[in-house]
């Protein structure tokens, strides 16, 4: 098939869940023989290595650059009533409406739109031509702009809520257009069905199992891990709340337990802040398998939720026991006590860390099932089929509406 694929980022380097999705999903339907056009707006600029990293797996790769965040067009536009920030910030942008017009002169048997923030600039050029599309949305913006509330000052969180009203709009707005929906979990697929009021495929956030699979975790080490992208407020008052009320009380049982922090914009102010050299302040890691080596099990003291959580598979395609909360393992069908060990307070995950880090045969059991778990439900290669299978339906809707239109040509030129 022919895939036109929009998406409001460049995909590598894998820096955040999104990115990690993009990637393995794109690689996946290039491996299966589609022929895909990668359209991209992108804050950051394309270098080589991300060149080399896409192109491969790509008939195209199309990229636009977004106007800075901090463009006086972004504060002008952001009292309108009608789009969000984030949509205002991703949309507005002539030169990318353009371009996707353009390209909506070529036949596709796909059009695939990632994230509503990013849909204005493609909803008037759909809505003309009437042809079917997809939309895949990571989860309800609406939503999630909570974690970020409580760490707003005073005077931006009427703004915040002010914004969330129009993101709820805005999804009201957008997912009730697309031939097919796309939710990353069951969890969200309620969701947005209750939006949309139309039934939503589920696409599953994924892992590479394969790359994970020789893994062995140092059950004996005491060291905590955890892995996020920083720019996301969740991963932020995950790590104040770990740092601030979780590990002193593990401490307080067991002073020798570490805690080793990975992933993309950590804020340099973390270290001077928590100056303890149990900590251990790695930023972002290409590749996690050295450091799950050296670590005894995953901890993902997650209070807010969207979507699922990429890093957790992972930890689990790696054997790494897995400690969250019940926000951790949102949109992930795993079950407390076989594949994780979970809950929602502070005090009882500090307990659990003490427990399971002197269980060495329960840590290895845990492990056992997370692995098994993330290879039957959430290797990339699920993902994958249940997209193609998307895919596949709205080929037919394209065909189906080409129909006509090729039949009427050919009749015009028999005459």
């Amino acid at each position: 098939m022919r895939i036109l694929w929009t998406l409001p980022y460049l995909p590598w380097p894998t820096t955040s869940g999104s990115k990690t999705r993009q990637y393995h999903l794109l690689r996946a339907l290039a491996q299966r023989g589609h022929r895909i056009t990668l359209l991209v707006q992108s804050k950051i600029p394309l270098d080589d290595t991300a060149r080399q990293a896409l192109e491969p797996l790509l008939e195209r790769l199309i990229v636009l650059p977004r106007r800075p965040l901090h463009s006086p067009l972004n504060l002008l536009a952001s009292p309108i009533l009608e789009y969000p920030m984030r949509a205002i910030i991703n949309g507005l942008a002539p030169c990318l409406r353009h371009r996707f017009e353009q390209l909506l002169d070529e036949p596709w048997d796909v059009i695939q739109i990632e994230h509503s923030y990013s849909f204005q600039p493609f909803e008037k050029a759909l809505q003309t031509r009437g042809l079917p599309y997809m939309l895949s949305e990571h989860s309800l913006e609406s939503l999630t702009g909570g974690a970020n509330h409580d760490r707003l000052p005073l005077w931006l969180r009427p703004f915040n809520a002010f914004d969330r009203w129009r993101y709820r709009r805005w999804e009201q707005r957008v997912l009730r257009q697309p031939t097919e929906l796309v939710a990353v979990s069951n969890h969200d697929a309620e969701l947005i069905a209750q939006i949309s009021g139309r039934p939503v495929n589920v696409v599953v956030n994924g892992v590479d199992c394969d790359f994970y699979q020789y893994v062995e975790p140092a059950l004996h080490s005491q060291r905590l891990l955890f892995v996020g992208n920083f720019e996301y407020g969740a991963n932020l008052e995950a790590i104040e709340w770990a740092l601030e009320d979780i590990l002193p009380q593990v401490w307080m049982s067991n002073p020798a337990v570490r805690l080793a922090i990975a992933g993309h914009a950590m804020p340099a102010s973390w270290k001077l802040h928590w100056n303890d050299p149990r900590i251990e302040w790695l930023g972002y890691c290409p590749d996690l398998r050295e450091l799950q080596r050296r670590s005894a099990l995953f901890f993902a003291p997650l209070r807010y939720a969207g979507g699922s959580k990429v890093k957790i598979l992972e930890a689990m395609a790696a054997g790494l026991p897995v400690i969250t909360t019940g926000k951790g393992v949102s949109g992930l069908a795993a079950n407390n006590g076989e594949h994780y060990l979970g809950s929602d307070e502070g005090d009882q995950l500090a307990l659990l860390i003490t427990q399971l880090l002197n269980q060495p045969w329960r840590m290895s059991q845990l492990g056992d099932a997370g692995r098994q778990f993330a290879r039957q439900r959430h290797d990339w290669r699920v993902a994958a089929q249940q997209l193609e299978n998307v895919h596949m339906r709205l080929a037919q809707a394209t065909a189906a509406e080409a129909a006509p239109l090729a039949s009427a040509w050919l009749g015009r030129s028999a005459k």
